[in-house]
């Protein structure tokens, strides 16, 4: 499989939102506010699954509605491009109530029963 393969990006993806899922276990939205590097951790593996999104092809995207293509290459972008003004409350929000759904259709789609 080459870097290029759309199934080697959702994977990125997957790995991304399982390490915010790890990251983020026992701490709190406060946490972020008071620990810089566990506020950098979070903003950099959710700006991840954001980057391996964008890479993604567009007729791949099209084929799987169920992941939120826009919003996190958005999050991404307003990561990357807006760092001077990240919302601490959108992130943990994100990482809270967005990416345990998302690790779900990921491993849906990943899984050898779905075809690509």
């Amino acid at each position: 499989m080459s870097r290029r393969d759309p199934m080697v990006r959702l994977r990125h993806m997957l790995n991304y939102a399982r390490a915010t899922v790890r990251i983020t276990a026992g701490r709190s939205r406060a946490d972020l506010d008071l620990d810089e590097s566990f506020a950098l951790a979070v903003t950099h593996a959710i700006g991840m699954i954001g980057e391996a999104a964008s890479q993604v092809p567009p007729e791949v995207r099209a084929q799987r509605p169920g992941v939120p293509w826009r919003a996190i290459v958005g999050m991404r972008h307003r990561l990357i491009h807006g760092y001077e003004e990240i919302s601490f409350d959108l992130l943990w929000r994100a990482a809270m109530e967005s990416v345990p759904p998302l690790i779900a259709e990921l491993e849906r789609i990943l899984s050898p029963e779905d075809p690509p």
